[in-house]
């Protein structure tokens, strides 16, 4: 184990130390560079009305205004990687969850796919979950990025994992369509697929979606009771969601991460008895601000409830201002953190959300 986690705390340690305005910097100018530029950010420049190369802080990161979204639906994730990553290129393409259309995609990189890693691996660690034991990662796999936390516990924390395969854009359509029946056929269907591998007695940590675990709690409250933990991620964790697994769990760990394919949070320890859940991003590569719902240029104040507006900022993927389907309360992280953490989160209270499902 030493000579994988003790690395990926010193690669976090050290972007935890870095200085944001720089690291701004020096990432937009790698993919406005007419050499190293990625081809989509060099194509858009004669037509943002300033001069990336001017900009000096991540404030100045405004100019840019929202990234709509639907850019990602249409482009080629592969314009999005500056020209000196070595072409051909090597990797996966990723995509969101598809609940507000179509879904979007980007690519990872090596160094990207380290980052993810990395930062796993500390949010395992600073959870308390112990390396060598047996899980159950009941996520969702495929195009869904989510579904390389099975690969990264089994290899990188030295781990036995049993899988199985979840589809939530299926059960999002299943309630936007009114169908009910089916979708309560599926949630059984994927209960049963748990309590297969839970009733063997093997597994000490289960990884799902704090919806599934519901389900779980209300049909076999035993087996999340026998259970020393579990890693709970997705888009919406409440106060009270965290209470009722927290008295299922009966004194175990509780991990948590918040966040989608374009960039992750590590779940903070709880405050007020739950009553705050704070999310630190995966600081500098990914930031998240908690803004006004009307105006994404203004950082509401702390304790008060905004939209998350997140922005990637990797060597090899460049977007600002992502205007989120979430709110969350900003949050004081602490003096060990060197940004702002977003707490509470659930989906945006403007306009009829769209469906959450089990993820």
């Amino acid at each position: 184990m030493t000579t994988v986690m003790e690395p990926a705390a010193a690669l976090t340690d050290a972007w935890l130390a870095a200085d944001l305005d720089e690291w701004t910097v020096r990432v937009v100018r790698r993919h406005f560079d007419p050499v190293t530029g990625s081809p989509y950010w060099l194509a858009r420049r004669p037509h943002l009305g300033f001069d990336p190369m001017d900009i000096t802080r991540y404030d100045d990161l405004a100019w840019f205004g929202p990234f709509s979204l639907a850019t990602l639906r249409e482009l080629d994730p592969v314009q999005l990687v500056p020209a000196d990553v070595p072409r051909p290129l090597a990797g996966r393409i990723w995509e969101s969850g598809g609940t507000t259309g179509k879904p979007c995609r980007i690519f990872h990189t090596t160094a990207m796919a380290e980052h993810h890693t990395a930062w796993r691996l500390r949010g395992l660690r600073l959870s308390g979950f112990e390396p060598g034991r047996t899980w159950l990662y009941a996520c969702p796999s495929g195009p869904h990025i989510v579904g390389r936390g099975a690969n990264q516990i089994a290899e990188l924390y030295d781990s036995t994992v049993y899988t199985m395969d979840l589809d939530p854009r299926w059960i999002k359509t299943l309630i936007r369509d009114s169908r009910l029946v089916e979708m309560n056929m599926y949630v059984e269907h994927t209960i049963e697929q748990m309590t297969d591998v839970l009733e063997t007695g093997r597994v000490r940590y289960l990884e799902t979606t704090p919806a599934i675990l519901q389900a779980l709690i209300s049909r076999r409250p035993e087996l999340v009771a026998g259970l020393d933990g579990v890693g709970l991620g997705g888009t919406q964790l409440t106060p009270a969601m965290y209470t009722e697994i927290a008295e299922a769990l009966q004194g175990g760990v509780i991990g948590m991460t918040y966040g989608n394919t374009f960039g992750c949070a590590m779940g903070l320890p709880v405050e007020r008895d739950g009553a705050i859940l704070p999310y630190l991003p995966n600081y500098p590569q990914v930031t998240m601000a908690v803004v006004d719902k009307e105006d994404p240029r203004r950082t509401v104040g702390y304790g008060e409830t905004g939209r998350v507006r997140l922005t990637v900022l990797h060597d090899d993927l460049f977007l600002p201002n992502i205007m989120e389907r979430d709110q969350a309360v900003r949050h004081r992280a602490g003096d060990a953190w060197p940004c702002d953490a977003v707490a509470n989160v659930r989906p945006l209270q403007v306009t009829s959300a769209a469906p959450e499902g089990l993820y």
